[in-house]
């Protein structure tokens, strides 16, 4: 007879942490060669927006292809955030090396990121401890399209890397051990984004402004609206049955996000790779409370309650 599978159950960070039973620990395994045919696929379909985008260069088919190529962009969130939980590749430096290059392209430092995300992880939905809370969350319309304009991302993007540039590391949840390193990474950031900037005009060339710029600014809306589905609306308590919303998707979405839709299932076992996400689905979706069957649907009924409280 053989054995029986081992199984790891969920992880517990702290005490809020809810529990969603037990999976096989097969489920936990990291592969390079997994997270590196994603990341190709990824960085394939940039090429070819990129080339999409060349291509109809002083037409109006520009802006439908600067949006699509800028979404494809903005999703670099993806593989950034899996690399984050060092859960894309087996190996830690694969993981680092391309957690920089793309919160680099997004504004977003690795090591800023990582502190901020894995602290949302430890307190999802505690209205006093996690980070993601710390800015309130849309209670109009007005709010809810500013929110998703992507404008607040920007302004807070650049204002904290420039505060974190003259050295004024403020937040709660980055260690006094790791300000330093946060100082020392805004200002590598800082530094390649002026040398760029400096290329660019030398060159007089559009390249960057056409290609990451503007794109990046068309694209974020579609991050903004697919990140707001995951906790928003949800009570905040402790249960990551209950504090977290799964979302039913389509195969592009799934592609671009790295299977994130799947988000009480990864807040539940935040070292499961992405890859393996929909396995751990099939396993325990009954047992979820906010399951979405798609963004649409999330948002009409996100946008039902702004309407009764604005």
């Amino acid at each position: 007879m053989s054995a029986k599978p081992q199984v790891l159950e969920a992880i517990e960070p702290n005490e809020r942490t809810g529990r969603l039973g037990a999976v096989p620990a097969e489920l936990f395994e990291r592969s390079d060669v997994k997270g590196m045919v994603r990341l190709v696929i990824h960085a394939g379909l940039l090429a070819c927006t990129s080339v999409l985008l060349g291509a109809s260069l002083g037409t109006l088919w520009a802006i439908p292809a600067m949006i699509l190529h800028g979404v494809v962009l903005t999703f670099l969130f993806s593989p950034l955030h899996e690399c984050i939980h060092a859960t894309a590749f087996r190996r830690r430096g694969l993981n680092d090396a391309v957690a920089f290059a793309c919160g680099f392209l997004l504004l977003l430092p690795r090591e800023f990121f990582r502190a901020f995300h894995l602290e949302h992880h430890r307190y999802t939905q505690d209205p006093v401890r996690d980070p993601e809370l710390s800015v309130k969350k849309p209670e109009s319309i007005g709010e809810y399209l500013r929110h998703l304009s992507g404008l607040p991302y920007w302004r807070e993007r650049v204002i904290t890397l420039i505060r974190h540039a003259r050295g004024r590391v403020t937040e709660t949840f980055i260690p006094d051990t790791k300000q330093e390193m946060i100082v020392r990474e805004a200002r590598l950031h800082l530094a390649l984004y002026a040398m760029a900037a400096i290329a660019s005009i030398a060159a007089q060339s559009g390249v960057l402004l056409v290609y990451w710029v503007i794109p990046a600014l068309l694209g974020q809306p579609f991050l903004r609206a697919f990140l707001l589905a995951e906790h928003t609306g949800c009570p905040c308590v402790a249960d990551m049955r209950v504090n977290t919303r799964t979302t039913i998707s389509n195969p592009v979405v799934h592609l671009l996000s790295w299977n994130m839709p799947y988000h009480a299932e990864h807040h539940a076992w935040a070292a499961v790779p992405f890859y393996s996400l929909p396995s751990v689905h099939q396993r325990v979706r009954d047992t979820i409370t906010h399951t979405g069957r798609g963004y649409l649907s999330v948002h009409r009924e996100l946008w039902r309650g702004l309407e009764k409280t604005s």
